[in-house]
């Protein structure tokens, strides 16, 4: 079985690409997939598929989706200062790690 990767980005983050045929386009994490360590991200990397008629898609046809792309190939954007950064994970007071921003030192992770 493949062993699972700690990806640095999460579902929800938005991120930057930063190599290939999407190469600076920006769009939001909607599915993480640590075991193969790819993400799926919002309006990048689309790809056509035929898909044969099914009750799930009666039409069949062409569909256009968004395929998954390395996450080494993605960087985070800070939300307060909207510039890609790498992230450093700070322990608080109550033990929870937290993911800070390495540009501007804001909290990236607002929740906890």
């Amino acid at each position: 079985m493949a062993e699972t990767k700690k990806l640095h980005v999460r579902k929800g983050d938005t991120v930057v690409v930063l190599s290939g045929k999407d190469k600076g386009k920006k769009g939001k994490v909607i599915e993480a997939l640590p075991k193969k360590a790819k993400v799926v991200v919002e309006g990048v990397n689309k790809v056509k598929r035929h898909t044969k008629a099914s009750q799930k898609v009666p039409q069949g046809g062409i569909v256009v989706k968004e395929a998954p792309l390395a996450s080494s190939k993605v960087m985070l954007v800070c939300p307060e200062c909207d510039k890609p950064t790498r992230i450093q994970k700070t322990a608080l007071a109550s033990g929870t790690k937290v993911r800070v921003c390495k540009k501007c030192g804001e909290f990236i992770d607002k929740d906890k």
